[in-house]
């Protein structure tokens, strides 16, 4: 993996806009691969597809590009319309997200992440104000994607702060929340809570009284579910079966290192 861009790709553009969406497309294409299956060749989608950038010819996961300069990825992504955006995350071929960001002067890669779709609830996408009535798309309501909300299984990164993590961490890390797409809508979102709950708690071992004070959260959240304790416990025993948590004791637990991804 090339961490440069090749800026020759921006010879026949002035658009600045238009050069980083060449040098980062072109990027990705040559340099990235699918961290579903591995395969080292993704391919692009014809121009202005809706759905996404990229896809896998092998296990046909789907691919789309947000990426921006600057040296952090930072917690909030601009996106799209607002609605369009609830309507795909909602959809059956929702894509999964990269995100890259770059050194705008030295034109090199400083992060590369990806989200997998199954991390996309309408918990993390902001509806922006609409735009002015004297604006050209007068009353147009955007979106931001906010990752800050996203757990951190969910945020798995192939370059971290310039640096190229192993594809044999990142494969480890997209299969152990693979489980999560066959969940329906409401269970995957308790499973997504206190996957946040856990990454709350600030220290790598926890406890089950550590989770259960954040029953008081939960409940605005599901008013209408009166066992919050009980679903905390069935939660942390999904997550343990699934090796997101180790379980070390009755009512102790330990988070999973990932080490840098």
């Amino acid at each position: 993996m090339n961490l440069q861009f090749d800026i020759k790709l921006a010879n026949n553009y002035t658009s600045n806009s238009q050069i980083a969406r060449v040098l980062t497309e072109s990027w990705v294409k040559n340099n990235s691969y699918c961290p579903c299956c591995g395969n080292i060749v993704l391919s692009e989608f014809e121009n202005n597809k809706p759905v996404a950038d990229f896809y896998c010819n092998e296990c046909l996961e789907q691919y789309e590009l947000k990426s921006k300069d600057g040296n952090k990825v930072g917690n909030k992504i601009i996106d799209g319309a607002y609605s369009t955006m609830i309507d795909r995350i909602n959809s059956d071929d929702n894509p999964n997200f990269f995100f890259l960001n770059y050194d705008k002067k030295k034109l090199l890669v400083n992060n590369f992440l990806i989200i997998p779709k199954h991390f996309f609830v309408t918990e993390i996408i902001e509806k922006r104000k609409p735009l002015s009535e004297t604006a050209k798309r007068a009353g147009w309501i955007g979106c931001n994607i906010d990752i800050s909300k996203v757990p951190e299984s969910g945020r798995i990164f192939l370059v971290k702060n310039s640096e190229i993590i192993s594809k044999e961490s990142v494969q480890q890390k997209w299969m152990s929340t693979e489980f999560l797409k066959s969940k329906n809508k409401e269970t995957r979102g308790w499973i997504l809570d206190i996957m946040n709950c856990i990454d709350s708690i600030n220290t790598e071992k926890f406890t089950l009284e550590d989770v259960y004070k954040f029953e008081e959260k939960l409940k605005l959240k599901y008013p209408n579910n009166n066992f919050i304790k009980d679903k905390i416990r069935q939660q942390l025993q999904l997550l343990r079966d699934k090796g997101i948590i180790e379980f070390s004791s009755r009512g102790n637990y330990k988070k999973i290192s990932y080490g840098n991804i």
